[in-house]
């Protein structure tokens, strides 16, 4: 079996992924929910290593960032009043750098995301990492290209769960996050393997 073309490649879109200095990055759903609890992930904690590697990137390069949390609700393990809901200590905003509260999927959908990157200046490049890999990494990659930007996502730094299929299987998560990101690199944006492939990592003090 050969792969087939990709609709990136039929439609003669870039094949390329941007500099991160001439992006924005999107830092999606970092929580403690993903790292405790029913919602642990296993990766969660290589995802969040390869996080803040990359936000340290950025802000040495000058990248704007925007960090991105799910509101589940009160007494949820989405509650962004608690700390099961709170940004992961190694990937926390600084000061300027804005918080997007979300309730769907897709970063873009009911909330300033767009409004909060024409306020930035921002170009059509953005970098986007987090949780989960097959849920809100995707639906925001695809909100974005439908919004006209282009989003590439760093692999590494996204990790996902188990799922039982329609025909009762049960995908691990290797092989639900590889699917996601395939999706992604059909036509939504490109897919990076590592943060190294943007940048130099950047050690996180």
């Amino acid at each position: 079996m050969t792969a087939s073309t990709t609709l990136r490649q039929v439609i003669g879109l870039p094949q390329e992924p941007p500099r991160l200095g001439e992006s924005v990055l999107i830092m999606i759903d970092f929580q403690n929910t993903y790292r405790t609890g029913v919602m642990r992930l296993d990766g969660a904690e290589e995802a969040v290593a390869a996080g803040a590697r990359l936000l340290a990137a950025a802000r040495a390069a000058g990248t704007p960032v925007v960090h991105v949390v799910n509101d589940g609700g009160e007494g949820t393990p989405y509650d962004i009043r608690a700390e099961i809901g709170s940004i992961s200590a190694e990937v926390a905003p600084v000061a300027g750098e804005k918080v997007v509260v979300k309730q769907f999927p897709d970063a873009f959908r009911a909330t300033d995301l767009e409004e909060t990157l024409k306020d930035l200046g921002a170009g059509r490049d953005l970098v986007l990492a987090g949780f989960m890999t097959h849920l809100c990494v995707l639906f925001t990659a695809q909100g974005a290209f439908g919004l006209g930007y282009r989003p590439t996502v760093v692999a590494e730094a996204t990790a996902t769960r188990p799922l039982e299929a329609p025909d009762g299987t049960v995908l691990p998560p290797a092989v639900l996050a590889t699917a996601s990101l395939t999706t992604v690199s059909d036509l939504f944006g490109t897919v990076v393997r590592t943060v190294g492939e943007l940048v130099d990592p950047v050690p996180v003090a």
